[in-house]
């Protein structure tokens, strides 16, 4: 699977200072994308935009939330997430 997104990027959008925290993001950083990717069955990479907002947006409601790792995105974003998720699952087909 290609990468949508990269650390430093995520860190900026977390607004995460230091290096303590980069286990946790890369591991954030790999579940958003394979939740993307089950979820549309695509391959996108870093030049889909609303991939990479898609990731992003999950990346933050799961750092923000750590005790709901794995679950739904919480309430505060489900919308927007449900949203691009719609809109990604019907503009592409196939890898993308």
């Amino acid at each position: 699977m290609m990468a949508i997104l990269t650390p430093k990027e995520t860190k900026v959008w977390l607004r995460v200072d230091g290096d303590d925290e980069d286990t946790i993001i890369e591991m954030l950083i790999g579940a958003s994308e394979t939740y993307l990717h089950n979820a549309v069955d695509t391959i996108f990479d870093s030049e889909n935009q609303l991939a990479k907002l898609y990731c992003l947006v999950l990346c933050a409601d799961w750092y923000e939330n750590r005790e709901l790792i794995g679950a739904q995105p919480s309430d505060k974003v489900r919308f927007t997430c449900q949203s691009i998720m719609t809109q990604l699952q019907h503009a592409y087909g196939g890898d993308a």
